[in-house]
């Protein structure tokens, strides 16, 4: 397992670094595409570690959760422009909010279906922010997109604890079934017990939450479920459920996961509901297990090193040196982005 260390932090790039990150991105963006395409850039964007290692490279203090949004932030002013047939749609907060405007706005330039990818852009989020229910809560979302493929990259906080986690769901060219869908995700820490139901060993679990939902009978089970739990302090189960969603939810009759997941209201509360019901009144275990792939390590903030297995070290490395080379760079600007990854992946 890697391990990087991403502490919460709310602070923002100084404008004369925000320049030079977006200079220097461009330079790599554009050999990126030249040499490997649009898809492979949409690739290595879906790669926790690359995605890491970009930022290091192009001079943000690598160790900060801010690194996500500044990245994002980053590519948005590079990619979204004629130059390019990639896409960036979203960001922080607000952002986030009017990633549909957006969307729409460059599928009109580019000739493709936006509802299509405002669905997987609306599915992601809610997949993340109450399908895997992990303690942490969706602050950051950004879908990449081809006129063919498309990514997500979304960043989650535990506000509490003071930590953060970013979620790099695969590079798909239709819309997925909710199983499986991360490429990786990193976190400050392994979370002892989660709640996923978007993993395959959740698949029955899921059938059954579907079934009680199009059947009316979540209230009945609900009750019984409270009943269970009342002999056993240690098992949270939520008390706000939105009962004029699971209304909807019913009369909507949803055939599927995804379709039940963008009823509006149905949130974490009832989805941990109808994992626990499976699990102790049907006796259908979902998985507990947290699906994050690379943990960040425990340390200091400033120029902490992270350790990453050499395999990937030496991956990395070798892409990243290539791409350099290939810029227009000054020979000392060069060595400066790698001594930065360098010392990034120092262990």
């Amino acid at each position: 397992m890697s391990e990087i260390y991403l502490p919460l932090h709310s602070g923002e790039a100084p404008q004369w670094l925000l320049s030079r990150m977006k200079k220097l991105a461009d330079k790599i963006v554009r050999v990126i595409i030249l040499e490997y395409g649009e898809l492979e850039f949409l690739r290595r964007i879906s790669d926790p570690i690359f995605f890491q290692s970009f930022s290091n490279v192009l001079g943000f203090d690598w160790n900060s959760s801010g690194s996500t949004t500044v990245l994002t932030g980053v590519l948005k002013a590079v990619l979204n422009k004629p130059d390019f047939e990639i896409r960036v749609a979203g960001g922080k907060g607000a952002n986030a909010i009017r990633t549909p405007e957006e969307i729409r706005k460059f599928a009109l330039e580019m000739s493709i279906d936006a509802e299509k990818l405002i669905r997987f852009s609306r599915l992601s989020a809610k997949a993340d922010n109450s399908a895997l229910i992990d303690g942490y809560t969706l602050y950051h979302h950004a879908i990449f997109f081809t006129p063919k493929y498309f990514t997500v990259v979304q960043q989650g906080m535990n506000p509490e604890e003071k930590l953060a986690r970013r979620y790099h769901w695969s590079v798909y060219e239709n819309i997925p079934e909710l199983r499986d869908v991360h490429s990786g995700i990193i976190s400050d820490r392994i979370e002892n017990e989660v709640v996923n139901m978007i993993s395959s060993k959740s698949e029955q679990a899921v059938e059954i939450g579907v079934d009680i939902i199009r059947d009316g009978s979540f209230r009945r089970d609900y009750g019984r479920l409270l009943s269970i739990v009342r002999k056993d302090r240690m098992i949270y189960v939520p008390r706000k459920i939105d009962w004029k969603a699971v209304e909807k939810a019913y009369q909507l009759q949803p055939e599927r996961f995804e379709d039940l997941l963008l009823v509006k209201g149905i949130g974490r509360e009832t989805i941990r509901a109808l994992a626990l019901i499976s699990d102790l009144i049907y006796n259908v275990d979902y998985d507990k297990q947290d699906p994050a792939k690379y943990c960040f390590a425990v340390g200091g903030k400033d120029g902490v090193p992270f350790p990453v297995r050499r395999d990937v070290y030496d991956q990395v490395i070798e892409f990243m040196h290539e791409l350099l080379k290939q810029t227009d760079l000054e020979s000392f600007e060069k060595r400066r982005a790698l001594e930065r990854l360098h010392r990034s992946f120092r262990t």
